[in-house]
């Protein structure tokens, strides 16, 4: 045989069996003890870090159509102390610039509420600042329940290895069970989606998140609104700065009726850039981002 006739053989050979030139796939349990671990909230992630959001929100006709886009650009902060919303600097609405009097004048409330803030923190007793730690211990505490509830609400597949934006990542199905008893509200709601998760390999950071209504879903006693089966979301966070996984994308597609009486069908895309480090303190003044 052939010097050229002894490669090819090789290389055919090599290309009929992938399979043993792939990695094995973790064991699922060390895994997601490892997942879990980590598992935050995108608001408990966004702490302490200052970035630029676009929001899209588009309706959806009857036929599928996608019509009047709206499109806001923001700077958000995180909050003051005590403050559970971020601050938002809305910039520029629909493609045209928030007229710099209107950032002023926002920019100006903010500073007086900061001011007020720091006097009032200035002001508190021992007594207060033991009652703010246990309210977030308390906080900690009901995060971790949350966190308990998808092992519990989900039988949890792993599927395969993926690749996402240069991260191998272990992709998962998430399929509820219909007799789970989560202990939250957020648990129960759980129960009526089904998800598919990709997370990183190395870092057991969540990298995406899709996820679909199996049923309709009532808020507020079904009064409120009814969002209805079919709904579709999807989540991605990115590495930044090599240090921390943060959102950078949410989309959905949502049909829902509102107070029992009007339905309607919306789409919507919020991308998360620019983000920075940010220290709060409330006897500064505030330093608005540059975009």
């Amino acid at each position: 045989m052939s010097r050229a006739s002894r490669v090819a053989v090789v290389i055919l050979a090599a290309a009929a069996t992938p399979s043993t030139q792939e990695r094995p796939l973790p064991d699922l349990e060390p895994f997601l003890k490892e997942v879990r671990a980590r598992l935050e909230t995108d608001a408990s992630r966004q702490f302490g870090y200052s970035y630029l959001e676009t929001r899209r929100r588009t309706s959806i006709d009857g036929k599928g159509r996608r019509r009047d886009e709206a499109v806001t650009v923001l700077e958000s902060y995180p909050g003051l102390p005590g403050e559970d919303e971020r601050w938002e600097r809305v910039i520029e609405r629909d493609g045209k610039r928030v007229p710099e009097a209107e950032l002023r004048k926002a920019d100006e409330n903010r500073r007086k509420k900061a001011e007020r803030v720091a006097r009032t923190l200035a002001a508190h007793t021992p007594a207060d600042k033991t009652r703010v730690e246990r309210e977030r211990a308390a906080d900690r505490r009901e995060r971790a329940v949350m966190v308990d509830d998808v092992f519990v609400v989900y039988d949890v597949g792993m599927l395969g290895r993926e690749r996402i934006e240069g991260h191998d990542t272990i992709a998962f199905s998430l399929r509820p069970r219909p007799a789970s008893k989560p202990r939250t509200r957020e648990g129960r709601m759980l129960k009526l989606f089904r998800a598919s998760a990709w997370i990183s390999e190395s870092d057991f950071e969540l990298a995406r998140l899709d996820v679909e209504a199996i049923d309709t879903v009532s808020l507020g006693l079904g009064l409120l609104a009814r969002v209805h089966k079919g709904t579709t979301a999807s989540f991605s966070r990115r590495k930044v700065n090599g240090e921390a996984w943060l959102p950078a994308r949410a989309e959905y597609e949502v049909s829902a009726r509102v107070l029992l009486l009007k339905r309607f069908r919306e789409g919507g895309l919020y991308e998360f850039s620019n983000y920075r480090k940010f220290t709060v303190d409330t006897a500064a003044e505030i330093a608005p981002v540059g975009r």
